[in-house]
């Protein structure tokens, strides 16, 4: 559906930026939030911002499948080549874009305490979250489950890494960590765990247990989202862990 409506000939409670403040940023679609970085629309058939807003992601996402990817890595010549996007309008875009990737990017402080997996993703998000091949890191605890710093296991293909337990445990007990989460991306933004990275995880489980080295969590991150496998399924249960 086209929005040509006018936003402010909407109801109060369909205005995307009345929706933000009454629902918040996660229950707004991505041309909804488009609209409130435009502010008007108009373009063909004087469309309205939000309508505006829809028409950047059908033309970004053209031959490429997935409109907010391409919008993570578009630019100010791209945006202006669509009728209705002026230089004023694209700079306002690529400011939030980039704002947002700084935020996503911003590092914990060393010694911060790991006790939520949002905390661990924003550690490890400047090293996977935006990458375009399979990145599979660690993050180094303290038996506080503090911080003290993260590291890439391996880098593979768009597709695919592979990481061994005893790589990995082998950088654990050389940063002298007692305690680990373990991560890595998926290029296209599906965080869903394959049956190899629940494998993987079984395997770290176990080894975590026979070492003492307790692993609290695995996280998949992609295009600004994570997913904790620990939340997620029940392999803990499965391998209690001596935290």
């Amino acid at each position: 559906m086209t929005y040509t409506l006018r936003v402010a000939d909407m109801p109060l409670t369909e205005r995307p930026r009345e929706r933000l403040i009454a629902h918040g940023t996660r229950n707004l679609a991505a041309a909804e939030l488009l609209a409130i970085l435009l502010g008007t629309g108009q373009g063909p058939g004087k469309l309205s911002a939000v309508g505006l807003g829809q028409l950047i992601l059908h033309e970004l996402g053209k031959g490429r499948g997935d409109a907010l990817s391409a919008l993570r890595d578009t630019s100010v010549g791209e945006l202006t080549q669509i009728s209705g996007i002026g230089e004023a309008k694209a700079t306002t875009i690529l400011a939030a874009i980039e704002l947002g990737k700084r935020v996503f990017q911003a590092r914990p402080a060393d010694l911060t305490v790991v006790d939520d997996p949002a905390i661990a993703a924003a550690a490890l998000s400047h090293d996977l979250m935006w990458q375009a091949q399979e990145r599979f890191a660690i993050l180094l605890l303290d038996v506080k489950h503090r911080l003290l710093g993260t590291r890439i296991i391996t880098i593979g293909t768009a597709t695919e890494t592979l990481a061994h337990p005893r790589d990995i445990f082998r950088e654990v007990i050389k940063q002298g960590a007692t305690r680990l989460i373990v991560a890595h991306n998926h290029p296209s933004g599906n965080t869903d765990p394959s049956p190899e990275d629940l494998h993987l995880t079984r395997q770290l489980l176990a080894g975590a247990q026979f070492l003492g080295i307790p692993v609290l969590d695995h996280l998949i991150l992609g295009n600004g989202n994570f997913n904790s496998l620990r939340q997620a399924t029940t392999l803990w249960n499965e391998v209690p862990q001596d935290e």
